[in-house]
Order: structure tokens, then sequence, then C-alpha cells
């Protein structure tokens, strides 16, 4: 692998109680920061933050955003209180724009629970900047994997690109798995591991055709924002990356909660 390069991390977020009982996943989330060089700063790509156009936030104290209803109160009463930084947030701004994505600055953004989550597990001293990016719930895998692309040259300036989704998730099938006795529907499992088996072979036309080639993706993935992510760690390893799964498991009956490293492959 090339030592001179961050690996991008796909890690899950699940539901916003996962903060207060992070479990396997949680620990394999510490595990896996624990082994990462100290990154420059951390691009945070969630699903909760669709825009029209690639944006990358620009605050220098991003908020803590409570961007769901109805849980414990103790959730609301945490915040992460990351810093921004405006050299770094114009660095992936430029890769972008360089990259011929018509990129837009954000002065405001904060950090939805997509963001604060996953980071508030792995990087608890909220020590190191974050600059939030956007994801276009309206495009597809390929323009997210070409996305991931543009970012890719950051990895060798010390950027960790931290993309956080779900490799399943349907609120419906959470209601009938609760109204069920708690029962893991088959899919949950299966589509995780389909995904995985085409990462491994690196099956790149697989993966963004997951749609038709995969059985039951639909159900997995009713709307495509929290699988949207995936492809923008995978194309932020480069064109060959080198992957590792880092955790699989299920919570709440219906969320897999894989989480993968992604290595550029050895230079020349």
């Amino acid at each position: 692998m090339n030592n001179n390069a961050m690996p991008s991390l796909f890690v899950p977020h699940g539901a916003p109680t996962f903060v207060l009982r992070p479990g396997a996943a949680g620990a394999a989330l510490a595990r896996a920061a624990a082994a990462l060089p100290r990154p420059r700063a951390v691009v945070v790509v969630s699903p909760h933050w669709d825009t029209g156009e690639p944006t990358v936030g620009f605050a220098g104290r991003p908020e803590t955003i409570h961007d769901f209803w109805g849980f414990p109160d103790a959730l609301y009463a945490l915040r992460y209180p990351a810093s921004g930084c405006r050299e770094a947030a114009l660095d992936v701004h430029a890769a972008l724009l360089q990259a011929g994505f018509p990129s837009r600055v954000d002065e405001t953004r904060g950090l939805d629970h997509g963001a604060w989550i996953p980071l508030m597990l792995m990087f608890p001293d909220a020590d190191i900047p974050v600059i939030p990016v956007s994801i276009q719930g309206h495009e597809g895998p390929g323009y997210h994997l070409r996305l991931g692309r543009a970012l890719a040259p950051l990895s060798r300036k010390g950027f960790l690109v931290l993309a956080s989704g779900n490799l399943t998730h349907s609120l419906r099938d959470f209601h009938v798995a609760q109204q069920n006795g708690g029962a893991v529907p088959p899919y949950v499992r299966e589509f995780p591991d389909w995904i995985w088996g085409r990462l491994r072979a690196g099956d790149t036309a697989a993966l963004v055709d997951y749609r038709r080639q995969a059985a039951d993706a639909p159900r997995a993935h009713p709307t495509e924002e929290h699988l949207l992510p995936l492809y923008v760690a995978l194309g932020a390893a480069g064109d060959a990356p080198v992957p590792t799964r880092l955790h699989a498991g299920v919570d709440d009956y219906v969320i897999a909660m894989d989480a993968f490293a992604f290595n550029p492959e050895t230079s020349a």
C-alpha cells in the first residue's frame, strides 16, 4: 500500500442512539481511528447533507445539528465541538473545481448526525478540523464515485475522507421487524455480503450497477442517499483501491453496520 496516502473510510452512523450504545460497531470505528496517522483534516460526507451541487462547509466552528426527533433527551444534550479550517476547506473546494465539479461553499453549515455521530466515536477529543462535503441525492453511484476520485489527491496531503451511511436502510422494514419480534430479514445480511464480494473482486462496474445486479437492492435502499457515500469513499482511494472490511453486523433489526477502509494501490 502507498504509505504516503491516507486511506478513505466508509463507516455506519446507524440510528442516532448508536452514539449512546456503540457496541461492537462503535468499537470497530474507534480501533480504525486509532490505527490511522493523525489527519490534517477530516472531510466528512454524510447522506443528511444533500444539495443540488457539491458544497463544502467553511464554518470556523460548525454547530452540532440534532436533525432527528423523538429520541432520548441525552442525545440532544450532546455536542461535538470540532473546529473547521478555512485553508483545508479551500483545498477541498479547489480539488472539486479542478475535477470539473461546480463546487459551492457554505459558510455556516454545521455537522448533522450522519457526521458528528461517527466523529464522536472515532475522534472524541474533537481536536481535528472537520470539513463537511455534501452529496447529490438526485445523482447516482457513478457520479459519487467520480466525486470521490476528485478528492483522492487530498489523501496525499493528510486529509481523511470519512464517508458515513449504512449498507441497508429501510425505515419501513424497521417498523415491520419491530412489530414481528425483531427478526432480521435475510437481505440485511445478504446485500452487505454482495457489496463486500464485489469490493474484494474490484468489480466497480457491478457496484455502480448494484440496483440491477444485487438481489433485493431496492428493498435494502428504497432511496439511495445512505449508500451513495460508499462510492465517495471508494473513489477517494483512487482507481484501484485495496479494501478491508473493518466490521460487519446488524443493529436495530434492519440496519447493516458494515465499515470499510480503502487504501490506495501501491505507487510505482
